[in-house]
């Protein structure tokens, strides 16, 4: 017989506990992100515990989680609070769980929470290899990661403009003179460094996994070694560097390494790819790639980048794999994005099985970014966080009529429903994130457009739903080809019971962060992409631009001097002031007017009612 591994990791007395009269209450009520597997209120009344910390107990047998891996029996009883776990990742998940269910006044709702995730790859990753982020604020990432159960922190460490790795075997991979000038020259992580973020994640149940880009993605060690990685004399110093890093950092706290390979032609791809997977395996790591990329041997974990729809058959059948085919952070509007994330299938059907192991959100800032503060705001990233934490821990998302997950369904539909229903969790959320990281946020309703397309050889008429309307993804669903010039006419009836002014996020198009294809600001007196604004036929007028007539590219920037001009918050419509709109008592008539006018355009429309006290209300909580 085998005997169960028990740990009693700590142990209190009965707690005193005040009872507090609550509401009846549900599930929703509660306002959990990711929603458990099973919430069960046991009383209608909250209880504040005189002593807060619980009594934890480990067993990988415990029946009612069935062995999950990171499964968790959290109880707030009027005896105390207890967490059972499988394992201690899943005691921190369930601390992280107790958490929320703190109220303002020190209280926790009588409760019996069974959980663990759908999936076992939950993870974000951070390009520091284009924009240096810092220790401090990696831990800010991780706490965020932390608070809503992600468990993988891809840590993008080298790419095109440097290698973020200290490097004492080569340290002219750490000379900014060889780097992309103004991209945080010499700037790297210690060892000493690496080693305090990994025990940083690991306290909050995450696993490090670094990528070092080879062979591609490395213009910073052409002009430090006037050689390319492929080549035999690049081989031997990646061997070396990669060598030194395995020796820093062993197998035991990063047992995967990133390996990249796409965006790249050499010559000898399978031989290459061969030696790198090698290299990684005779240091006791598993090797994951991108996907599409350079050949992979079937041990070698994919990482899926392209977007895809919710089809299985575009996934692999016979190869472990992450689905990071929702989109990147910084392609989407962040008002947007967490519906996309919210109704994407991960791997196709939104079950972990053999080869589908999770799925990883991702931000690409290829863009200069100045004001690295500006970073997680400019992206959504707690956000994003948040609606993809639902879908990789709890599992499917709702069924729904539309294929193209930014196409926002009808307000009866009930995957609509199920969307309000988490916008409203989220709202309580945004709260709790640190001051100012979701100020741009509000909840995206199915508010109902007449949507009037016209271009030199067709027209469309059709009704869309959404605050914000990704013309692109209609257009596609309607047979309008994508290069296609269109003008778009958008009519809306907003109702008020008073005669008032209420404020809305208005917006014309959302540039990709990645690049810097977009009609920019526009001159002033006018909305940009030639559009306009009318309220009951009276014209709407734009806001007084900062830097009119700016920022205007109609072409692909990447390794461009545009490149380096950071985005702003006035080329980006969620970070500004919201536009004050006079509404009469009764139905108002709002009409948006604007035009798909140049190839690579990200076009869409938003219209979108801001938060009450949007700006500067917020609690901070910090995590221990």
């Amino acid at each position: 017989m085998i005997c169960p591994y028990r740990i009693k990791l700590l142990t209190i007395a009965a707690l005193a506990m005040l009872s507090i009269p609550a509401a009846a209450a549900t599930a929703d009520d509660l306002a959990l992100i990711p929603q458990p597997r099973s919430v069960r209120l046991t009383a209608e009344t909250t209880v504040r515990p005189s002593d807060t910390v619980p009594h934890v107990t480990v067993d990988p047998l415990f029946t009612p989680l069935h062995g999950h891996p990171e499964g968790y029996l959290l109880t707030v009883s009027r005896d105390g609070i207890t967490i059972e776990a499988t394992d201690s990742t899943g005691a921190i998940r369930a601390r992280q769980t107790l958490r929320q269910l703190r109220r303002p006044d020190g209280s926790y709702p009588l409760v019996r929470i069974t959980d663990w995730p759908e999936f076992p790859i939950r993870g974000f990753m951070y390009d520091d290899g284009r924009n240096f982020a810092g220790v401090d604020r990696i831990k800010s990432y991780l706490d965020l990661m932390g608070a809503y159960k992600l468990n993988v922190f891809q840590w993008h460490l080298t790419d095109r403009p440097a290698w973020r790795i200290e490097s004492k075997a080569y340290p002219r991979l750490n000379d900014g003179k060889f780097q992309r000038p103004g991209r945080d020259q010499g700037c790297f992580y210690t060892y000493d460094e690496i080693r305090d973020v990994i025990a940083y994640a690991r306290a909050r149940g995450i696993m490090v996994v670094p990528e070092i880009d080879i062979p591609g993605h490395s213009d910073y060690f052409m002009t430090a070694f006037g050689q390319p990685m492929d080549s035999e004399e690049g081989r031997r110093i990646l061997e070396e560097c990669i060598g030194e890093f395995c020796r820093e950092i062993p197998a035991s706290l990063c047992p995967w390494l990133h390996i990249g390979s796409d965006e790249v032609r050499i010559h000898d791809q399978e031989g290459f790819m061969k030696w790198a997977q090698d290299l990684v395996r005779r240091h006791g790591r598993t090797a994951m790639v991108w996907d599409p990329g350079l050949p992979a041997d079937s041990l070698t974990i994919r990482q899926l980048w392209r977007n895809a729809a919710d089809d299985k058959a575009q996934y692999p059948a016979s190869v472990r794999y992450i689905d990071s085919a929702m989109g990147y952070l910084n392609l989407f509007d962040p008002l947007l994005m967490p519906a996309r994330l919210f109704f994407h299938q991960i791997g196709g059907t939104g079950r972990h099985d053999g080869n589908c192991l999770g799925g990883i959100i991702c931000l690409w800032n290829d863009v200069r970014v100045a004001d690295k503060d500006l970073t997680a705001r400019h992206n959504g990233l707690a956000g994003g966080v948040m609606a993809f934490s639902e879908r990789a821990w709890s599992g499917p998302a709702p069924a729904r009529r539309e294929s193209e997950p930014t196409i926002i369904p009808a307000p009866d539909d009930s995957a609509m429903t199920a969307f309000e229903r988490f916008q409203q969790r989220m709202e309580t959320h945004r709260m709790r994130v640190p001051a100012g990281e979701m100020d741009y946020w509000a909840p995206l309703h199915a508010s109902e457009w007449l949507v009037e397309i016209d271009a030199d050889t067709m027209s469309r008429s059709f009704t869309a739903y959404g605050d914000v309307l990704d013309l692109d993804a209609l257009c596609a669903a309607r047979g309008i080809p994508s290069g296609l010039p269109v003008s778009c006419r958008l009519t809306r009836r907003i109702h008020s019971d008073t005669d008032t002014v209420r404020r809305f996020m208005i917006g014309f198009e959302a540039p990709a962060r990645s690049n810097r294809i977009s009609d920019g600001i526009a001159p002033q007196g006018r909305w940009p992409n030639y559009g306009t604004v009318t309220v009951n036929g009276t014209p709407l007028p734009p806001p007084v631009w900062r830097e009119p007539e700016t920022y205007r590219y109609h072409y692909n920037t990447w390794a461009r001097p545009e490149e380096e001009l950071p985005y702003t918050d006035e080329q980006l419509y969620w970070m500004r002031r919201p536009v004050k709109v006079a509404l009469r008592r009764g139905d108002n008539t709002v009409v948006v007017t604007l035009r798909r006018h140049f190839r690579g355009q990200r076009f869409q429309a938003s219209f979108i009612e801001s938060l009450p006290n949007a700006s500067g209300v917020v609690h901070t909580e910090k995590l221990p």
